[in-house]
């Protein structure tokens, strides 16, 4: 089992009114040049977030709802403390509820 972390917001906060593409675009340019494997993913509308054990979380979340994923919970919390108004979770992968933590609608 892979333990993932998010952050997750309204598709239009992550992507129109932060610069979260800014971060994106230097922490891969940083894992290119550390030859590191990317353990990061943005998507939009993202179905784990559809699981019951996200429920509360998601009525926070105004649709469509974007999240950054990641394996790493360090770069997460560093994401929460940069956006500020955004939601936090994990979640273990693959489970009953939640088998590709990578589909989207």
């Amino acid at each position: 089992m892979t333990t993932y972390f998010f952050v997750a917001a309204s598709e239009k906060f992550l992507t129109v009114e932060e610069p979260l593409e800014e971060i994106l675009k230097e922490r891969v340019r940083n894992y290119k040049e550390n030859n590191k494997e990317i353990d990061f993913w943005l998507l939009k509308n993202p179905t784990f977030l559809k699981s019951n054990k996200f429920n509360d979380l998601r009525a926070k979340i105004p649709v469509p709802p974007a999240a950054v994923l990641s394996t790493d919970k360090k770069f997460i919390t560093f994401l929460k403390l940069r956006l500020e108004f955004v939601a936090v979770g994990e979640f273990e992968c693959p489970s009953a509820e939640i088998t590709d933590p990578f589909k989207v609608d």
